[in-house]
């Protein structure tokens, strides 16, 4: 099947670190842009970080940059988020997906960043 599996969530302290994969099945993310996004209890999803199909050039939205940082392993099919410095406002459900051909969204991965 073509899916992305979202994983790596967790509960951290304020200033924590965290490190999330989106693992691709079905598909080669070589093609695709590769997205991920975040959804606060009560809020619309957002983007938050985005990475091309072929040079690996990175996006940020500004809550974010700085902090986080998305890559890609290509033999691995598998993009990561990687999230330091957390802040409560970083607390959500994380998704991944790609730029077209849109894959239904998954069980996402639960972030919260509590004291």
């Amino acid at each position: 099947q073509v899916q992305l599996v979202e994983s790596g969530g967790g509960l951290v302290q304020p200033g924590g670190s965290l490190r999330l994969s989106c693992a691709a099945s079905g598909f080669n993310l070589d093609y695709y842009y590769i997205g991920w996004f975040r959804q606060a209890p009560g809020k619309e999803r957002e983007g938050v970080a985005c990475i091309t199909s072929s040079d690996g050039s990175t996006y940020y939205a500004d809550s974010v940059k700085g902090r986080f940082t998305i890559s890609r392993d290509n033999a691995k099919n598998t993009v990561y988020l990687q999230m330091n410095s957390l802040k409560p406002e970083d607390t959500g459900v994380y998704y991944c997906n790609r730029n077209a051909y849109t894959i239904p969204w998954g069980r996402g991965t639960q972030v919260t960043v509590s004291s």
